[in-house]
C-alpha cells in the first residue's frame, strides 16, 4: 500500500501528526502496536495523574474534558484519545507492528508484521514506553528479591510489610514512592541529590517556561536550560503528602546488589524488592536498516527531521524533537512544524 505519509506509533504525537496531516490534505495512514487507542497512557499505573488541569493538556483543535477533582487521571486521558481519534476519523491501523523501514526509490519501504507499505514521507511516533531503560550492577542476577521496572507498576499491594528500595531521581520515583511508602520502608537510592520544584510550579508553569525557551532559541538568544533549571520533581499532591510524612529522604546509589539487598562497599542495606525508576529510551530499532548518525546515543536531527532528509520526521521524545513535544499540550507545536515541512514539499497549502 502507498501512501505520502505512514506515521509510526499512535499515542499523542501520531494522533498530533494524524491532526495535521489531515488538514494538509495528505494521504496517510497511522500504524499503531498497540490493541486499543490511548498510547502508553492505557498502561501506566492507576494512581498516575496529569500535572496539569486538563485544559492545559490538549492535543491540537480540541481541548480535553474538564476533570472534576484537581489533575485528571491516566484513564481520563486515555478516554479523550479515544475520542480524539474518533472525532477526527483518523485513519489508524492497528495492532500492527512495524519490523523495519528501509529506503527504496522515491521515498520508504515499511515492513510490518503484516502488510507492508510504502510512503514519500515517514513520521516516527513510536514514544519511548516500551523501552524501559536498566542500569546495570554487579550483582544483579544473584538478587533473591522482586525487581520490576517502573514501566511494569501498578500497585503496592504487593509489598505490603516489606522494604522497597526505590532506584531514580524522576517524577516516577517520587510518585511511585509516595504510594509505595503507605504499606512498606521505601529507602530512596538516587544518583544526585533530587531537585523538587516550588509546591505552586505546575505543568502549565513547565509548558509556558519551554515555549519561552523554544521562542528564544529561534530568535538566536543562549539557552536558557528551559524546564531542567527549575527542578526534576513536580510536587503534585501525592508527592507533597509524601515529602509530610518525612519519607522523601534521598540516599546515595548503591554500588552493586547482594542476594538480600544493596551495598556500597562498606555497608549493606537489606531490601526485598527494588522499584526501578530509570527511565525510558526511544523505541526507534525498526530505523536500523536506515543506518542513521547519531551523536552519543542519539540521531542526529535537523529540527524534527533527519539532515539532508526532510522525509523522515521524528515527534514526540521530549526536548530532543522539540521543546515540551513528549507532553500532550507541546506535542502539537512540534507536529504542526513537521506537517508543514511535508506539505510544502508535497505542494499542499496548510496556511
Amino acid at each position: 500500500m502507498k501512501y505520502d505519509v505512514v506515521v509510526i506509533g499512535g499515542g499523542q504525537a501520531g494522533l498530533a501528526a494524524g491532526y495535521y496531516l489531515r488538514r494538509a490534505g495528505l494521504d496517510f495512514v497511522v500504524l499503531d502496536d498497540q490493541t486499543h487507542a490511548g498510547g502508553s497512557w492505557q498502561d501506566y499505573w492507576p494512581s498516575l495523574h496529569l500535572f496539569s488541569p486538563a485544559e492545559y493538556s490538549r492535543l491540537p483543535g480540541w481541548p480535553m474534558p474538564p476533570w472534576h477533582n484537581g489533575f485528571p487521571p491516566a484513564s481520563h486521558v486515555v478516554d479523550y484519545m479515544r475520542a480524539y481519534e474518533k472525532k477526527y476519523e483518523l485513519p489508524v491501523h492497528r495492532p500492527v507492528r512495524v519490523t523495519a523501514v528501509h529506503r527504496v526509490p522515491g521515498g520508504y519501504g515499511i515492513d510490518t508484521d503484516g502488510e507492508s507499505y510504502t510512503a514519500t514521507a515517514v513520521v516516527n511516533a513510536t514514544g519511548t514506553w516500551s523501552r524501559p531503560f536498566w542500569p546495570s550492577y554487579p550483582g544483579m542476577r544473584e538478587f533473591d528479591g522482586t525487581q520490576l521496572h517502573a514501566a511494569d507498576y501498578r500497585t503496592p499491594d504487593r509489598f505490603v510489610g516489606k522494604r522497597v528500595g526505590i532506584v531514580g531521581g524522576g517524577n516516577s520515583a517520587a510518585q511511585i514512592l509516595a504510594e509505595i511508602s503507605t504499606v512498606a520502608e521505601t529507602p530512596w537510592f538516587t544518583a544526585r541529590e533530587p531537585k523538587f520544584l516550588p509546591d505552586d510550579v505546575d505543568g502549565r508553569v513547565l509548558f509556558d517556561v519551554a515555549s519561552d525557551r523554544a521562542r528564544a532559541l529561534a530568535a538566536g538568544d543562549s539557552d536558557t536550560g528551559g524546564v531542567a533549571g527549575l527542578g526534576d520533581i513536580v510536587m503534585v499532591p501525592p508527592v507533597k503528602e509524601a515529602r509530610d510524612r518525612g519519607v522523601l529522604q534521598a540516599r546515595p546509589m548503591f554500588t552493586a546488589i547482594t542476594t538480600d539487598g544493596v551495598t556500597d562497599g562498606h555497608t549493606t542495606e537489606k531490601l526485598d524488592a527494588i522499584v526501578w525508576c530509570t527511565g525510558f529510551r526511544p523505541a526507534l530499532r525498526h530505523l536500523q536498516p536506515l543506518h542513521l548518525h547519531t551523536d552519543g546515543p542519539r540521531i542526529t536531527l535537523e529540527d524534527n527531521h533527519i539532515h539532508d532528509e526532510p522525509t523522515l520526521m521524528f515527534l514526540g521524545y521530549g526536548d530532543w524533537t522539540g521543546p515540551a513535544s513528549a507532553t500532550l499540550i507541546g506535542v502539537g507545536r512540534t507536529a504542526r512544524a513537521a506537517v508543514n515541512t511535508l506539505a510544502r514539499r508535497g505542494k499542499v497549502d496548510q496556511s
